[in-house]
């Protein structure tokens, strides 16, 4: 089967929504392709004394209702098609949750695994040397992403403040607090992600004192996830996973001593008192919240039909095939889809921002309170929507943010 082009996945999504929204020819047709784009070629002396030459890249996709936004990827499978998807995808996300951003994204072909940390400082203050007439705290921000961190962020704010001669904090987001970052940016996926679904939740008319839950995908977001679904609401976590597979509790999983036994053994599989399960079957578990938060097209047409949740929400980015959707819509699956589910991230990078303008930096807890209030706003503008058109919670996503992308072309006299 020949592998799917994301931007073209990524526009033919776009299609659909233009199709529901009845969207101006004219508007489409700018929304199908990046405002502008930038490849860059980054040599970088090697810690043996040789010279690598690295590709890089800049997509900036649409910036009518704001300065972009969007992450940098280090991966060694990297392409400008990746990155332009990623770029559309993020002019949604951030048009869904009302914030005053375009959408961006950025990424150099390159294995960080294989790097020393000296390489990948180099590589790090290249990329900056190369795109910093690009970027800029009113421009377009970067942030983390892929097998990019705190750390990465650093050295390359560290280097665009060294070229423009003054601290500048803002050009990018997912700082390390000593320099600018925000708190409460740890958890934000997840905890954004748990606010949706608490007002899922509620449209749907079950308690989440008495809820089962079940995580596919025990990283950042998974853990989280887990972790946040007993603290702060009670629910019963009876089933997580990883690559290695996944376990089972009808009694319920702690998710702490869960974490801990996957840092010392490297995985979740043979946690005490458990039952073996795969990641196949823990999809298709009778629970009431399903979280699929690892990997993309993991509900098929196949399966989908086989899922007994009632609430699938999705911290992974695309866990849902188009077929699958229209499936789970059907058959009364309420989706809350990953470009609402999973934008805490990026809501919680957008307060850093604000902070680093601002120069003063909130507590945690008004953190929480301001992303509380984005994401349920958010989820409901969705919701109405979905029962407006009466379309599925994606596409229903999609006409939101697109058309209030649209407005603001229309209103800056670009169509």
């Amino acid at each position: 089967m020949a592998k799917l082009n994301p931007f073209e996945v990524a526009q033919r999504q776009l299609d659909e929504c233009a199709k529901i929204l009845k969207l101006d020819s004219n508007v489409h047709g700018i929304l199908r392709v990046p405002m502008r784009e930038l490849h860059v070629s980054l040599p970088i002396r090697m810690d043996d004394g040789s010279v690598k030459v690295f590709q890089g890249f800049r997509v900036q996709y649409n910036d009518a209702r704001g300065p972009t936004k969007g992450g940098i990827r280090f991966h060694p499978d990297e392409t400008i098609d990746t990155v332009r998807a990623l770029a559309a995808w993020m002019t949604w996300k951030c048009a869904l949750l009302d914030l005053p951003l375009g959408g961006a994204k950025g990424g150099v072909i390159c294995n960080p695994k294989q790097m020393s940390q000296g390489e990948l400082e180099r590589l790090s203050r290249a990329y900056i040397q190369s795109v910093w007439r690009f970027i800029g705290p009113d421009k377009d921000i970067p942030a983390p992403d892929v097998y990019t961190n705190p750390q990465i962020m650093a050295w390359m704010m560290d280097e665009y403040s060294k070229i423009a001669g003054k601290n500048q904090f803002g050009v990018i987001t997912g700082k390390p607090l000593g320099v600018g970052g925000s708190v409460g940016r740890g958890d934000a996926t997840a905890r954004g992600g748990w606010y949706v679904i608490r007002e899922v939740a509620k449209e749907c008319g079950i308690d989440l004192k008495k809820a089962t839950v079940a995580v596919q995908g025990y990283g950042n977001a998974g853990y989280y996830a887990a972790h946040l679904a007993k603290s702060l609401f009670g629910c019963k976590i009876v089933a997580v996973s990883d690559t290695k597979g996944g376990i089972f509790s009808k009694e319920g999983l702690d998710p702490e001593a869960v974490r801990e036994h996957k840092a010392k053994t490297g995985s979740v599989v043979n946690f005490p008192n458990t039952k073996p399960i795969s990641n196949e079957k823990l999809l298709e578990l009778e629970v009431d919240i399903l979280i699929p938060a690892a990997l993309e097209n993991v509900i098929t047409a196949k399966n989908a039909p086989n899922i007994k949740a009632k609430i699938v929400a999705e911290l992974a980015n695309g866990p849902t095939t188009p077929e699958a959707d229209g499936i789970l819509y059907k058959n009364g699956v309420h989706v809350a889809p990953d470009f609402l589910c999973n934008a805490g991230g990026v809501t919680v990078s957008y307060f850093e921002m604000v902070q680093n303008f601002y120069m003063y930096y909130w507590d945690e807890k008004e953190i929480h309170e301001r992303l509380d209030k984005k994401m349920t706003v958010a989820y409901h503008s969705v919701l109405n929507t979905s029962k407006e058109y009466n379309v599925n919670m994606r596409q229903a996503a999609y006409a939101v943010a697109v058309k209030r992308v649209a407005e603001a072309m229309k209103i800056r006299g670009w169509i």
